[in-house]
């Protein structure tokens, strides 16, 4: 059999199989050791021997699973993920919030606004989307509820607020693109910082706009006063959250760190911290290193498989055929731009961000190169993608951990209705993106 036959059928079966829900890391070990199996036992003009292809097939397998894990710069995301962690337990991560909340409390959605920057810095410093979703949530949507915020405004905020962990560094999904493309993930951290701004600043526009045109949607709390002196405690009590940025994103521009180191100096902050305030207590640390142990495994079980599934595609040399398949459409670069946008917008609403990405890259960083556009810029405006997919319709994954947060509060349609304004800033944004590359390249190019 064509061995880019048995690659198009081994994409097509793992794309049903995602789609039924089946995990990623199973889906791309799975079907990749299968059709691997095929492609060595099964090859063109001869019967098929398994025993011909079981070896190679093995071979392949340890060695791409050896050679994946036992990579140092993989170190930094059992890192990022602990520091993350031990940032919320030290409540590092909710004093951003608080801070917020102090200075906006009088304007138009002003408890809203400081959720959205609550799960930004949040999200800077886990790097997890749903993390800060679910964690944040749990703060923030009760809070506006209870000064009267419309609960559609109040659950679609931070359900917004949750999908930066994705653009603003450090980004677990940005490191995974670095390890299959082969770029350098202290320019994609530098890369997504402009893009995460904007995207801050457009959910802004929505909330004010939303509260100005809608006064009863987010009141202004009436029996909340501060004075100055109020103001500058909260602001001097968000300086841990502001070292973390700095540490990641100023050491990594100014040269200072690599993203590993980064990580590691991160987290060490985040335990002196926490012991010397006496925030962080054993139980809570020991439940950290237990949350960290399980991403992290899992995350290095799905990242194994798709440096298998990359090497299956390659044996077939299906990703060859697919460029030249595209090739012969005759189409414009804008035209293919445009084609892989809505296959990331189509797979984003019933896949995880994850599992999209992965099984995509092979097929699409091919066909990106041929064009000649720059891969730095090309994985922020991946991520931003992913970024929509994650409250996009049906699966939208921010949506349902706000929900399952806050279902006896707030229906799952309605939090997907208050989505649905904030994706208009999304869509502008992204147009941005792809309209102006040098938004994503300005702070990469100007470190080099």
């Amino acid at each position: 059999m064509e061995t880019t036959v048995i690659g198009g059928w081994g994409f097509v079966a793992a794309l049903v199989l995602l789609v039924m829900r089946v995990p990623i890391s199973f889906v791309l070990v799975g079907v990749a050791s299968i059709c691997s199996l095929l492609a060595y036992a099964w090859r063109p003009g001869t019967e098929f021997m398994f025993e011909r292809g079981l070896r190679p097939a093995l071979a392949l397998i340890e060695s791409n699973a050896y050679d994946f894990v036992h990579n140092y710069s993989l170190s930094m995301i059992p890192l990022f993920i602990a520091a993350g962690h031990i940032a919320y337990h030290a409540r590092i991560t909710t004093d951003i919030y608080e801070a917020v909340r102090v200075w906006l409390v009088r304007v138009p959605g002003g408890l809203a606004i400081a959720s959205l920057f609550g799960c930004g810095g949040f999200s800077a410093i886990t790097g997890s989307s749903l993390a800060c979703a679910s964690s944040m949530g749990r703060i923030c949507v009760p809070e506006m509820l209870r000064f009267g915020y419309n609960k559609q405004l109040a659950s679609a905020t931070v359900a917004m607020g949750g999908t930066l962990g994705s653009l603003i560094p450090p980004s677990v999904l940005f490191i995974l693109y670095s390890m299959f493309t082969e770029q350098s993930v202290n320019s994609l951290f530098l890369a997504g910082i402009l893009p995460g701004i904007l995207t801050i600043l457009g959910f802004i526009l929505v909330v004010v706009v939303w509260a100005l045109l809608d006064r009863e949607a987010a009141p202004a709390p009436k029996e909340l006063t501060y004075s100055n002196r109020d103001r500058l405690r909260a602001a001097i009590k968000g300086w841990p959250a502001l070292a973390l940025m700095v540490i990641i994103i100023g050491g990594i521009y100014g040269g200072i760190f690599t993203a590993t180191e980064a990580a590691a100096v991160s987290l060490v902050f985040a335990l002196v911290f926490g012991a010397l305030s006496r925030r962080l207590k054993w139980d809570a640390f020991v439940h950290s290193m237990k949350e960290t142990t399980y991403q992290t495994a899992g995350l290095f079980f799905i990242a194994v498989g798709a440096k298998i599934f990359v090497s299956f595609v390659s044996l077939t040399g299906v990703t060859g055929a697919f460029v030249a398949f595209v090739d012969g459409l005759g189409m414009e670069s804008w035209q293919v731009l445009v084609c892989i946008v809505m296959l990331y917008i189509i797979l984003g609403m019933f896949l995880d961000s994850i599992g999209t990405m992965l099984l995509t890259l092979p097929f699409v960083i091919p066909l990106v190169e041929g064009m000649g556009l720059d891969l730095i810029w090309f994985g922020v405006v991946v991520v931003k993608l992913l970024e929509i997919g994650l409250v996009t319709p049906p699966l939208g994954m921010n949506v349902f951990v706000i929900n399952s947060v806050v279902s006896k509060e707030v229906k799952l349609h309605s939090i997907f209705g208050g989505v649905a304004k904030f994706m208009v800033a999304d869509l502008v944004v992204l147009a941005l993106i792809v309209a102006f590359p040098m938004i994503a390249l300005l702070l990469p190019n100007s470190m080099n």
